[in-house]
């Protein structure tokens, strides 16, 4: 949950949940007054064990004002004062902000370690370096294990990766036997255009290219989809900016093999149809990578077994049928 503008916390930080900052921090931190001089709280921190001394709290009473790094403490002139020398502007969380949250705040920032304050802006505690990088490296490990299939949490992530032999061949099987049969309907598909395809052979050298061509969108945007949904990325924003970029790309792609296939083949006819079935066959790719995602996530199924072989017979049957249809429109 974000801070207000000026970095204090909102209303609605303050309700504290699992993996909150509140859980992170630690009050065993130096806390000093605001009128201390810089040589007595030297003195006083010798002989004294703290859980973290990377930084030093300014407090007026239980009120935050301010924190500075022991570095700065150490440099200090003998007679400086806390208030002087602490910065104001260091970045706070509420206790109940997400951990992530919190240490992405002390990256953005510049700062090694955050401090912990409530809504009336008294000292909770420090989040202190350590425990900054551990959170990093937590939420690091889960987006990957998340992106890699959208699983909801690394202990799945884990099954998934240490399941028995037979669990994977179950978990697998199904969507494969699927895809075998868009392998059989594929060869039916084709076969319906057998005439056409006598008359103008050429046609069929295209096939392999079109097909792949449409896989490689669909998976490039699949891998974004999942990423993003994995990730709390609402589909709403991604639609929009998905199927605009599989448009481009398959305008880009048809502006290529359009005038290639018209020299190389002195057709342009047959030069027509690819370039035309190139856009179409990328545009419904990516229509087909976004929506199976998002479908086996409203379902709670796991799109790392499913949804790539699911995606690639829908992508492989639309882009044949929309070339061997063009074609016969074009070149009848």
């Amino acid at each position: 949950m974000p801070a207000t503008d000026n970095g204090a916390p909102s209303a609605l930080d303050t309700h504290l949940n699992f993996e909150t900052a509140a859980e992170h921090a630690t009050a065993g931190v130096p806390v000093v007054g605001r009128l201390e001089k810089a040589s007595d709280v030297r003195a006083r921190l010798v002989g004294q064990l703290y859980e973290s001394a990377s930084h030093v709290v300014v407090c007026d009473a239980e009120i935050f004002l301010g924190m500075m790094t022991i570095e700065q403490l150490l440099a200090a002139a003998a007679g400086a004062t806390m208030e002087t020398l602490m910065d104001r502007e260091a970045p706070v969380v509420a206790p109940g902000v997400d951990q992530e949250v919190a240490a992405w705040r002390a990256v953005r920032h510049g700062e090694s370690a955050l401090a912990v304050v409530d809504q009336r802006g008294r000292f909770v505690g420090v989040i202190p370096p350590h425990r900054v990088v551990a959170v990093l490296l937590s939420e690091h490990e889960e987006d990957l294990s998340r992106a890699g299939g959208f699983l909801k949490s690394t202990s799945m992530a884990r099954r998934t990766s240490e399941e028995a032999v037979q669990r994977r061949f179950r978990h697998r099987l199904p969507w494969l036997l699927l895809g075998l049969g868009g392998a059989l309907l594929a060869a039916d598909l084709v076969g319906s255009f057998e005439a056409h395809l006598h008359m103008h052979l050429m046609l069929a050298f295209f096939i392999p290219g079109i097909v792949y061509l449409a896989d490689a969108v669909g998976t490039q945007t699949e891998t974004v989809v999942v990423r993003g949904l994995s990730l709390g990325v609402p589909m709403r924003r991604m639609v929009g900016r998905e199927l605009l970029a599989g448009v481009l790309i398959g305008m880009a792609l048809a502006a290529v093999a359009l005038p290639f296939v018209w020299w190389r083949w002195s057709d342009p006819a047959l030069a027509l149809a690819v370039g035309i079935s190139v856009i179409a066959a990328c545009s419904t790719a990516t229509v087909a990578a976004m929506l199976l995602p998002w479908l086996f996530d409203a379902v709670e199924l796991d799109p790392a077994f499913g949804s790539g072989p699911l995606a690639t017979v829908v992508q492989d049957l639309l882009s044949i049928w929309i070339y061997l249809w063009v074609a016969t429109l074009v070149m009848t």
